[in-house]
C-alpha cells in the first residue's frame, strides 16, 4: 500500500514544493512556507470503490431560468444579472470594515420574508450581530444566527434545517477536520470552501462567503478559491468617503465588469441610481486642469470627473502620480503630448486623480485625461458643458470607441452640451440637444478646446 508523503505548500499562493524553500518561486513572498502531509492518489487503472456516474442527454436537462431570485436590492441583482441563482457560490470580497457583512445582513430582511435564512460568523457573538441589525432595522422570523468555525457542524446543521440561503462570516475562520494547517492556511481555505460548494450543488442551497483581502487587494488565500465560486464580487472604495463599489470580476451566470453604487449611511447601505450625478457633485466649471469623461462599467454608462495639476519640479526627475488611472498609461499619454503636440513636461510635476475614489478601468478616457493634462499645464480653461471620449494612440491619433452612442445619450441626459469624439466613430442617427465635436488628433483636440471651437 502506498504511504503518504509530506510535501510543502506556499501558505501565499498554494505552491506545492517537495523541499522547503525560503523564497516561494513562484509569488516570490519569503517564509510562506508551510509542511503538509498528503495521501497518495488511486492508480488510474483501479477502478475498485469507484461509484457510477450518472449521464443525462441535455435534451432532458430542464433549463434555470425561474431559478434565480431578487435580493431586493437593484444594484445588487444588477451585478449578479438579475438576482441570485438557487445552489450557486458567491464570493463577496473587500477591505475590512468596508460594508461587506452589513450589505448581507441587509438582504436578509428582504428575502427573509420568503426564505429560510441561516447566517454563520466566526468573527462576532451572536449579540453582536443582533446589534448591528438593530442599528440596520433587520428583524425577520426566518433569519437564524450561528457563531461557529467547524465546516463540519455548519454542514450537519444545514442537511437538518435545510436553510434556502447560508451566509457564511468569513472564510479564513472556517475550520475542515479533513485539511491540516490553521484557520485562513491555504490548505483550510481550499477544503472548506470545496464543502461549501458541494452543499450548493447537491442540496440546492444558495451560499454567500465572505473573504478578506491582503494589504495588495487581492483576495486572502489561493487563487483557485476565486476558480471554485460561481460569483466573484468585490467592494471597493475609501472608507474615509461614503461611497462604495460592488463589482463582479467573476460571474458564471451573467455579464462580467458590472458595478453597482452604494452610499454609506449611519442606517446602512443605500443604492445610487444615478452614480454619474453622484461623482459629478460639486464640480468646478470653466476651470484648468479638469475634464469629465463617459466610461462604461459592464453595460452601464458612468461619468467621472479628471483633474490634473502640472507645476515645474524642483528636482531633477519630475514626479508622477497618479489615483484612479494606471500610472503607466498616464506616463505614456504625458510621452504623447510632448512628441506630438509639443508640449514641455520633462521639467514639470504631474498629478492626476480621478473625483471620488473611482477608479478607471479602460482606454476611453485618455482623451479627458489628455485635456486635462494640457489645461493644467496651459492654464487655459476648461468649458464646464464639455465632455471628451476617445483612445489616444502613439502617433498622437484619437482612435475610435465602442457603444458611443450611449455614452453621448448618458452625457445628454446629465445636462451636458457638447461631447468630443474621434472622428473615426460612425454615429448611427441624429442626437438633438448636444453638439458632437469630431476631432482627430491630440493637437487638433488641444487646439478646438483654446478657441472654443
Amino acid at each position: 500500500m502506498p504511504k503518504s508523503k509530506q510535501i510543502f505548500v506556499c501558505s501565499a499562493c498554494g505552491y506545492e514544493s517537495l523541499k522547503w524553500n525560503g523564497q516561494c518561486p513562484q509569488c516570490r513572498e519569503w517564509s510562506t512556507f508551510e509542511e503538509k502531509t498528503v495521501q497518495p492518489a488511486q492508480a488510474a487503472g483501479s477502478f475498485a470503490g469507484g461509484r457510477a456516474m450518472e449521464i443525462k442527454p441535455i435534451e432532458s436537462i430542464r433549463g434555470g431560468s425561474e431559478m434565480r431570485f431578487s435580493t431586493g436590492l437593484g444594484e445588487l441583482d444588477r451585478v449578479l444579472g438579475g438576482g441570485l441563482v438557487v445552489g450557486s457560490l458567491t464570493l463577496v470580497g473587500g477591505d475590512p470594515g468596508i460594508g461587506k457583512s452589513t450589505l448581507l445582513l441587509q438582504i436578509c430582511q428582504y428575502l427573509g420574508k420568503s426564505k429560510k435564512i441561516l447566517y454563520v460568523s466566526g468573527e462576532e457573538s451572536m449579540s453582536q450581530i443582533k446589534l448591528r441589525a438593530e442599528r440596520l432595522r433587520v428583524s425577520s422570523e426566518n433569519l437564524y444566527l450561528a457563531c461557529e468555525t467547524d465546516v463540519d457542524t455548519i454542514l450537519s446543521a444545514c442537511l437538518e434545517n435545510q436553510p434556502d440561503l447560508l451566509v457564511v462570516d468569513s472564510i479564513q475562520t472556517m475550520v475542515c477536520a479533513q485539511a491540516s494547517g490553521t484557520p485562513g492556511s491555504v490548505s483550510q481555505i481550499r477544503e472548506a470552501t470545496a464543502a461549501f460548494m458541494h452543499l450548493a450543488k447537491e442540496q440546492g442551497i444558495t451560499v454567500l462567503i465572505i473573504g478578506h483581502v491582503t494589504k495588495e487587494g487581492a483576495l486572502a488565500g489561493p487563487k483557485v478559491l476565486e476558480h471554485m465560486v460561481d460569483t466573484v464580487l468585490y467592494f471597493e472604495g475609501d472608507k474615509n468617503l461614503n461611497y462604495r463599489i460592488l463589482r463582479t470580476v467573476k460571474n458564471r451566470f451573467g455579464s462580467t465588469n458590472e458595478i453597482g453604487v452604494f452610499d454609506m449611511q449611519n442606517e446602512g447601505l443605500r443604492e445610487v441610481e444615478n452614480p454619474s450625478k453622484m461623482f459629478l457633485d460639486g464640480r468646478p466649471e470653466n476651470v484648468p486642469g479638469t475634464c469629465v469623461t463617459c466610461i462604461l462599467e459592464g453595460t452601464r454608462p458612468v461619468l467621472a470627473e479628471i483633474q490634473a495639476l502640472v507645476s515645474k519640479t524642483a528636482y531633477p526627475v519630475p514626479r508622477r502620480m497618479a489615483s484612479g488611472i494606471d500610472l503607466n498609461r498616464m506616463a505614456l499619454l504625458i510621452a504623447v503630448l510632448e512628441k506630438r503636440a509639443n508640449h514641455v513636461l520633462y521639467n514639470q510635476d504631474a498629478y492626476v486623480n480621478v473625483v471620488g475614489g473611482f477608479r478607471i478601468p479602460e482606454t476611453a478616457a485618455d482623451l479627458a485625461v489628455v485635456l486635462a493634462i494640457a489645461s493644467g499645464f496651459a492654464d487655459f480653461e476648461m468649458p464646464g458643458d464639455l465632455i471628451a471620449v476617445g483612445e489616444i494612440g502613439l502617433s498622437g491619433e484619437v482612435r475610435a470607441v465602442s457603444f458611443l452612442e450611449k455614452r453621448i445619450r448618458e452625457a445628454r441626459k446629465l445636462g451636458f452640451a457638447r461631447i468630443m469624439v474621434p472622428s473615426r466613430n460612425r454615429l448611427e442617427g441624429t442626437f438633438e440637444g448636444i453638439e458632437i465635436i469630431k476631432v482627430a488628433s491630440v493637437s487638433q483636440a488641444i487646439y478646438k478646446v483654446k478657441n472654443r471651437q
